[in-house]
């Protein structure tokens, strides 16, 4: 069972990543509203994946995942959005990230991403 992280300010959409994954193998190990609670939060549970949202109050999640790279160079990081703009998947690859969700998210897009982040 993979340990999953969810970094992100909307109550709604823990909902749909925890509905999107219930009965497959992973288990939701917490859920961080800002890019700073997320630091802490995976530094402290050591989850396999984290699904993260870019615009957060406080540090933002290009930010956040650059802090969590430095400290953990192995971590495996989603970054959902709704802003999927032509800037925005460039800032993502430029921090040395290669999943973008956009949302609303589509469940299966989403299955098959964490499928292909396990097999990594």
């Amino acid at each position: 069972m993979k340990k999953i992280l969810i970094i992100d300010d909307s109550p709604f959409i823990y909902k749909e990543v925890a509905a999107t994954l219930e009965g497959l193998d992973y288990e939701i190990i917490g859920h961080a509203k800002s890019g700073e609670e997320g630091i802490s939060m995976a530094q402290e549970l050591k989850p396999d994946i984290i699904t993260m949202d870019i615009v957060m109050p406080g540090i933002d999640g290009i930010e956040a995942a650059q802090k969590l790279m430095e400290l953990e160079p192995n971590i495996k990081i989603i970054m959902l959005s709704s802003l999927c703009d032509y800037d925005t998947i460039n800032e993502v690859e430029s921090i040395g990230l290669k999943y973008l969700v956009s949302k609303p998210i589509e469940k299966q897009v989403l299955i098959d991403i964490l499928e292909k982040v396990c097999q990594e």
